[in-house]
């Protein structure tokens, strides 16, 4: 496939997100590690550039979003249906057509493929803060090249549906610098789907979870039947818990294409989904895919007569703060004198709210609900997500712990009670409800005395009003990916941002290789989108200090941006290659460096936010960071009381080296990672390698060569801080870290709360330990 509008889905990266989109991206990923994945293509989002530069829609766009007036959704219903006519009425331009036919007909000859699935994969999807759950279109058993054709154009179409448009305006992601790319795959004959999450969504607690039903998992995902719910505890692969439920519909493959509802022969209603031996092999391959992305993910998968197949892996974007308890079943009956609950159903989304019910039938209704309401239905479907975003609480009929309902709700923050059977028949439209979404329970009238809702638009995850942070003598501060998360995140118990990747500017608003704009006589438009995108995050977290790491891609992955390959060598090891700091001194990369280091200075001067510093990464020399030291103060970026420089400590030679490194900045911040892998000489990119137990960061040689680092830098008065997940995923990393005197620790935002009482209850054990010592 040499074509850029088209990739083979196993040469798809999770580090070339602007070009495949999340979905596509994890899944070539997981193939590549052996997984079974069903075999496909990616039409990337060049090809959907094309299409709309090339057919003229985007200036149909351009008009379209411009006339949004987000105080009427009108506005929005208009916009979306006037962009999604022109992209499903545009003819394809002949060669963008040509690529897409030849990589079809290819992938069916080569796999015999029949029916295929059409599915999006948006460059903001299946992020790690922002799932899109069932908001994007996926189009299954779609059969021939013009059905394939007609599929992709509707899914770039559906980057623009009301529920989406207004799913971004929530979560802060910006309408006009996206692209998506379509994932092309053979489609799996499913008796059995469901979905899996290695960590319990709700409460955070080391469980897995996994739901099944029969057919097709649109019925799952759309709450429109409950599946099996199966809990498996984390350490011993034991299941712990199981729930069997009466299933009497599914979706099935119909014999011309596209699905079919039918009724579940009787025989079948109430049997298991899937049996043991089967759930077990399930959980070993969400091990591994979790062991990948050292996170709780959230996976799809399907089953036909033969075999088990992951269709989805993402990573779980909101984990609770508090791990009080178990919320996967039915809540418990009550004590005695305890007022009953109206109803008892799944616990989906944490936090109570208490409110008029609102009982809706479908989308058609969402405009009876006020802000503040319940909002009780059957299901909820994606086109509700405007109602959603505005409900106090949801209850619903049918659906489990991974339907639309229960993953919006949790993203938007909204207590959420899904499975009761009957909300809809027992509450009664206007009367007032309290909705417990930790244990499941819906309560009459407003109830006192239970934990409050979050702050609205911040989910429970990083709600700092929940639960109190005890303050820690290590300096917590918090990793940043876009920055339209900023303000949320901002409101987290922290002392401010330990890594914002520039990286992730450019893959969401430049979208281009810095090169190549440069060369079109971009330099202005360049910086001007850097320093809007560094400049959200430092105003939010101001006068907080925002930690801003200069660009670290490879050239693999520089390779793959638009307009990258003329700039790019091919390299046999790119992760330790042409990256970092050895970019920057170079005569090639230079002028781009030179945009970032303006971008910041714009930002510290003409926005007057001074809390923005630079940190460099994967230094490898000290005469390399005197060169830049002169590029720095070339900016106007000197080091000084108020502009620290600080270095990532990723290369042996930073450690071994440290006292003198440490005469050229302020700080050092461990990127475990790297340092894991040049210590031990294990790719971190190896399946293999990992499997086998290789990559850990807990290995006695890499806690030396931090111990190593901490000394150094301590001796020179500089301070040592670390941006990895490891402090997250291993207590007892954490616990060395602390003991050998780490500064501060950089978390994701979804570990702040549970990583800080980890570091506050160790500081208090040496605190004891110290005074029995004496």
């Amino acid at each position: 496939m040499a074509s850029p509008y088209v990739l083979d889905l196993a040469e798809a990266s999770d580090s070339d997100l602007a070009r495949v989109g999340g979905k596509a991206g994890k899944l070539g990923e997981l193939v590549r590690q052996g997984l079974p994945v069903p075999p496909g293509f990616v039409v990337t989002t060049e090809a959907y550039v094309a299409f709309v530069r090339g057919t003229g829609l985007d200036a149909v766009l351009t008009s379209a979003l411009g006339r949004i007036d987000e105080s009427r959704p009108a506005t929005v219903e208009e916009a979306s249906r006037e962009i999604r006519k022109a992209f499903e009425s545009k003819e394809m331009p002949a060669e963008l057509r040509s690529a897409i036919v030849g990589a079809y007909e290819e992938f069916a000859r080569r796999h015999a493929v029949k029916f295929c699935a059409v599915r999006s994969s948006a460059t903001a999807e299946d992020l790690a803060d922002a799932s899109f759950a069932g908001l994007q279109e996926t189009y299954l058993n779609v059969h021939g090249t013009e059905q394939v054709l007609d599929a992709v154009r509707k899914c770039w179409g559906s980057l623009f549906t009301p529920r989406v448009l207004v799913y971004r305006q929530k979560k802060g992601i910006d309408h006009a610098g996206l692209a998506l790319a379509v994932l092309v795959q053979k489609m799996v004959d499913a008796t059995v789907s469901g979905i899996l999450f290695t960590r319990d969504p709700n409460t955070g607690e080391n469980h897995m979870i996994v739901e099944a039903g029969w057919g097709l998992g649109e019925a799952i995902v759309g709450g429109e039947v409950t599946p099996d719910h199966y809990v498996i505890d984390g350490a011993t692969q034991k299941i712990v818990h199981k729930q069997v439920s009466e299933q009497s519909v599914r979706y099935v493959r119909a014999e011309s294409g596209g699905n079919r509802r039918e009724s579940v022969p009787a025989a079948e209603r109430s049997v298991q989904k899937l049996p043991d031996g089967r759930l077990l092999r399930l959980v070993s391959l969400a091990r591994v895919i979790e062991s990948r992305y050292r996170r709780p993910m959230d996976i799809e998968w399907c089953a036909d007569a033969h075999a088990l197949y992951v269709v989805q892996a993402r990573p779980v974007t909101t984990i609770p703060t508090s791990t009080a308890g178990p919320a996967t079943s039915p809540a418990p009956a009550p004590s005695a004198g305890e007022e009953a609950p109206l109803l008892r159903g799944f616990g989906a989304s944490p936090g109570v709210a208490a409110g008029v019910a609102r009982l809706l039938r479908g989308a058609e209704e969402m405009e009876r609900l006020q802000a503040g309401e319940v909002l009780v239905t059957a299901m909820t479907t994606p086109d509700m997500v405007p109602a959603m975003s505005r409900a106090a609480a949801i209850v619903t009929d049918e659906g489990g712990m991974t339907c639309h309902a229960a993953i919006v709700s949790r993203e938007l923050g909204v207590p959420c009670v899904v499975g009761t059977r009957e909300a809809t028949h027992v509450i009664a439209d206007g009367s007032e409800v309290t909705v417990d979404g930790k244990t499941g329970s819906v309560y009459r009238g407003r109830r006192g005395g239970l934990e409050p809702k979050p702050a609205p638009g911040l989910p429970a995850a990083a709600a700092p009003a929940v639960e109190s942070v005890p303050v820690t003598a290590t300096k917590i501060l918090v990793n940043v990916g876009v920055p339209e998360k900023a303000a949320e995140y901002a409101r987290l118990p922290v002392s401010g941002v330990g890594l914002l990747r520039i990286e992730f500017i450019f893959t969401a608003h430049v979208r281009e290789h810095p090169l190549a704009l440069l060369k079109k006589g971009k330099h202005d438009e360049l910086v001007k989108r850097l320093a809007e995108g560094i400049g959200k995050v430092c105003q939010a977290f101001h006068p907080r200090p925002v930690i801003v790491r200069t660009s670290d891609f490879k050239t693999n992955e520089y390779r793959g941006m638009p307009g990258g390959e003329p700039f790019e060598p091919l390299e046999e090891n790119p992760m330790i290659g042409w990256r970092g700091c050895s970019r920057y001194i170079s005569s090639v990369y230079r002028p781009a460096f030179e945009c970032e280091l303006e971008a910041i200075h714009r930002v510290r001067t003409e926005l007057g936010l001074k809390n923005a510093m630079v940190m460099l990464p994967f230094v490898r020399n000290t005469w390399e960071l005197e060169e830049i030291a002169g590029l720095l103060r070339a900016a106007g970026l000197k080091r000084s009381r108020d502009f620290k420089l600080y270095l990532m400590a990723e290369v042996p030679s930073t450690v071994l080296l440290a006292r003198e490194f440490a005469h050229h900045c302020d700080g050092f911040s461990i990127g475990s990672n790297d340092l894991t892998q040049l210590v031990l000489g294990a790719d971190r990119d190896s399946e293999t390698l990992g499997r086998m137990g290789y990559f850990d960061e807990r290995d006695p040689a890499v806690l030396r060569a931090i111990r190593l680092l901490i000394e150094g830098a301590h001796a020179e008065g500089t301070t040592v801080g670390i941006c990895g997940q490891g402090p997250s995923v291993y207590p007892e990393f954490a616990e060395f870290l602390v003991r050998e005197g780490i500064d501060s620790i950089s978390l994701n935002a979804d570990t702040v709360v549970t990583t800080s009482r980890t570091i506050a209850a160790i500081e208090q054990k040496m605190k004891l330990d110290g005074l029995r010592a004496g």
